[in-house]
């Protein structure tokens, strides 16, 4: 028993925030964000807009390409950093927006990996037979969470979801998945503040995402690139045998970094960053959508999709859509 994709769905929120805006908000430029990150625009929510918001409308769309109704999902797996509440989990919010009773609903938090870590997880359930029609999401409104003083993250993140329904199949589908993390590496990027710590840093108004860019940046690019060889040669895959790189979009010289290890041409590669910006859990799924939907990602072919994010945590999945 194998998982495979049977349609998937984004959606972006409607407000846009251009490199002309943010030179208005701090000392930035258009040109200093496109060369060091790849960025023209990102879109970002409205106030009252959230992520159950986001994630609602993405499902909707990633069930109707699958052709699929609210009675036939039995599993929920949302990954996400930018929950609505500390609870109910984001799964749940979205089980009752979309007229779902009774099957499993949560969500997980792997920072920018997440959707990565529930796509993982809602496989094994596919494949051990408790899952028939699966809704996996990956959601975000990371822009709720920005300094908007710091010029070297608030230009970086954006909002938006995307979504996938996986049912069972004979063929793969999901040919594996490989997930990993670091906690050493804690400090390199987080948000440093949350229930436990008594939202100390909020209540005061300092709190904010923070990064060592450069730091974050080395580690990326060598983990990254050491993960996408593990993936091709755990499951005896050559480079020129990968149809498209679906990376995660944090930053262009990272992900060309990665299409250079992969010895594969950018033409090959799913870029959505120059219009979205970092959405974290939500851009290989976004991205995944913009590829199939616009046609160039067609059925049969084999994907590679990666992401990396703050804890550190990264992972993969090898793909034949």
């Amino acid at each position: 028993m194998y998982a495979r994709i049977a349609g998937t769905g984004s959606f972006l929120p409607k407000k846009i925030l251009t490199n002309a805006d943010l030179e208005k908000l701090v000392d930035t430029s258009d040109e200093w964000i496109r060369s060091r990150t790849g960025i023209e625009q990102r879109h970002i929510v409205e106030d009252g807009e959230t992520t159950t918001d986001l994630a609602e409308h993405a499902s909707r769309n990633a069930m109707a390409a699958a052709g699929v109704g609210p009675g036939d999902i039995d599993l929920i797996c949302v990954g996400t950093t930018t929950p609505d509440f500390v609870f109910p989990n984001v799964g749940t919010l979205l089980q009752s927006r979309l007229g779902i009773h009774g099957c499993p609903a949560f969500s997980l938090e792997a920072a920018c990996t997440s959707f990565m870590y529930a796509l993982s997880v809602a496989d094994k359930f596919v494949r051990l037979g408790e899952s028939k029609c699966a809704l996996v999401v990956g959601a975000e409104t990371l822009t709720r969470i920005v300094d908007w003083k710091d010029r070297g993250t608030c230009v970086l993140f954006a909002d938006g979801a995307g979504a996938v329904i996986l049912q069972p199949a004979e063929e793969p589908g999901i040919i594996a998945t490989h997930l990993h993390a670091d906690g050493k590496y804690k400090d390199l990027l987080l948000y440093p503040d949350g229930v436990s710590s008594g939202f100390k840093l909020v209540r005061e108004g300092k709190a904010g995402v923070q990064m060592k860019g450069n730091e974050v940046y080395k580690v990326a690019v060598n983990t990254l690139g050491q993960l996408v060889m593990e993936t091709l040669n755990a499951n005896h895959v050559r480079k020129d045998q990968v149809d498209w790189l679906i990376p995660h979009q944090a930053n262009i010289r990272i992900i060309e970094a990665i299409a250079k290890r992969l010895e594969m041409p950018m033409e090959r590669v799913i870029v959505t960053i120059n219009t979205q910006g970092n959405t974290s859990a939500a851009s290989v799924p976004l991205a995944l959508d913009t590829g199939i939907r616009d046609g160039r990602i067609r059925r049969g072919q084999l994907l590679l999709l990666e992401a990396f994010g703050g804890g550190f945590t990264w992972g993969s999945a090898l793909i034949r859509y």
